[in-house]
């Protein structure tokens, strides 16, 4: 068993995303023999509250290189981090945020840094042996989290009217990851089917969840809960839905309205609502289609309204910040305070460092708030994040069922179930029993 490792070397390179931009991934040599990478995730759509991702902005690659990313890594952070112990997470993890010295990470760039603290994590965990789930974990690492399966696009995600930007579905009622994995590729096929049948287009977004040409957010409810009792299994009883609203693009500050252009396209208008009115839209979502889980229903800083939301719908569905929170303990700790949201999205690459974000984790469990694992539109091969939501037992994760750089999570986390056997749990994320 190491007690020291030192770090020998760190190197970084251009790689390509999901979405065909650059992205940086990073390899720390540790000892003689140990390597760990890791790939950094990038998003389409982001809050203004999130750490900086460091871009070019010169000609190669429309201005989207990463070069001076990748430079940060194999000069700055090397030189400080090279002899350090790579078992030393915090302190690794300390020494990025000092050596980048600002607070939104725009000095060395977020990209640089996580790349280099998730792959000084994946290295101590080939040190010792372990699985990276266990490594981070320790022994309690042992709940596989239910997939929100983004099955259908809108917004900023896809090219058509949909003002929504992701439609899930979750099986809750399933009894292993493996079964709830079958499950959801069951009825995204039979979405797919249906949408063909009613000539709709069956291509798919950022995220790998079909676009179509839908009127409205009920529209897209009602064809989905149609797919879900199609493929023989029954919404709310077996399958909840979850949406991500992405609402912070929908807002207007100078209506203070959030406007629905795709809603009101058809009759070449917009249909403007206020934060009440999101809030009257929203129950009424609820109480017509099995809906457990909204992600970012109103923006980032109308914090009011996240209150009166909270107020009114907290008791029934997750709410669940991403935009709001962007991953960063200090926002999650002001949103508690002010009784915002119910739970926390997950992002790694929102914060920039890998202690930051299990920090976030941290704080929301031990304020009764959940902790949702996300994957961004601009994806890589990479799994670290299905070891996270294991480590941590944070009991939902995000993602398609189609694409590889998605279904990749999903395989890894099959993969740690088998390893897991009879200890892996499985279970209903939710804190509310259904009447």
């Amino acid at each position: 068993m190491y007690h020291f490792l030192p770090i020998k070397d760190i190197f970084a390179r251009e790689i390509l995303d999901s979405r065909g931009n650059p992205t940086i991934e990073v390899d720390v040599l540790a000892g003689n023999d140990i390597l760990g990478r890791a790939a950094v995730p990038s998003g389409a759509s982001t809050g203004q509250f999130e750490a900086v991702e460091l871009r070019d902005g010169e000609n190669r690659y429309r201005g989207l290189g990463v070069l001076r990313a990748v430079d940060h890594v194999n000069c700055d952070i090397a030189d400080a981090l090279v002899g350090m112990n790579v078992f030393d997470q915090r302190q690794i993890d300390a020494l990025l945020l000092r050596r980048d010295g600002t607070d939104n990470k725009s000095n060395l760039g977020a990209n640089a840094m996580l790349g280099v603290s998730l792959a000084c994590a994946r290295a101590a965990a080939q040190a010792i042996k372990l699985p990276l789930y266990r490594y981070l974990g320790g022994i309690n690492a042992h709940r596989l989290p239910v997939p929100m399966m983004n099955i259908l696009n809108g917004g900023r995600h896809a090219d058509n009217n949909i003002d929504f930007q992701e439609f899930m579905i979750m099986p809750t009622k399933a009894c292993s990851f493996h079964e709830s994995l079958r499950i959801g590729s069951e009825i995204y096929h039979t979405l797919r089917n249906l949408l063909k049948e009613q000539n709709l287009s069956t291509a798919v977004g950022d995220e790998g969840g079909f676009a179509p040409e839908l009127s409205n957010a009920k529209a897209v409810l009602s064809v989905i809960t149609e797919a879900i009792r199609r493929a023989g299994y029954q919404p709310k009883e077996d399958i909840v839905i979850a949406l991500d609203a992405a609402a912070s693009e929908l807002y207007d500050t100078s209506f203070h309205k959030y406007i629905f252009e795709g809603e009101g396209r058809a009759n070449n208008t917009k249909i403007l609502r206020s934060s009440e009115e999101m809030i009257e839209y929203y129950e009424e979502l609820i109480n017509e289609f099995p809906i457990a889980s909204i992600e970012d229903p109103l923006d980032e800083e109308d914090w009011d309204g996240w209150e009166l939301l909270t107020t009114r719908l907290g008791n029934d569905v997750q709410l669940v910040g991403d935009d709001l929170f962007v991953t960063n303990r200090k926002r999650l700790e002001l949103g508690i305070g002010r009784g915002a949201a119910n739970a926390v999205l997950i992002k790694v690459n929102q914060i920039g460092t890998l202690t930051e974000a299990v920090d976030a984790i941290e704080t929301a469990r031990s304020h009764g708030y959940k902790a949702v694992i996300s994957h961004r539109s601009g994806e890589t091969e990479d799994t670290f994040i299905s070891d996270l939501s294991v480590a941590f037992n944070t009991g939902q994760i995000t993602g398609a069922p189609c694409r590889s750089e998605r279904t990749a999570k999903y395989n890894r986390l099959l993969r740690i179930e088998e390893e897991l056997d009879s200890a892996a749990v499985y279970d209903d994320p939710f804190f509310w029993k259904y009447e």
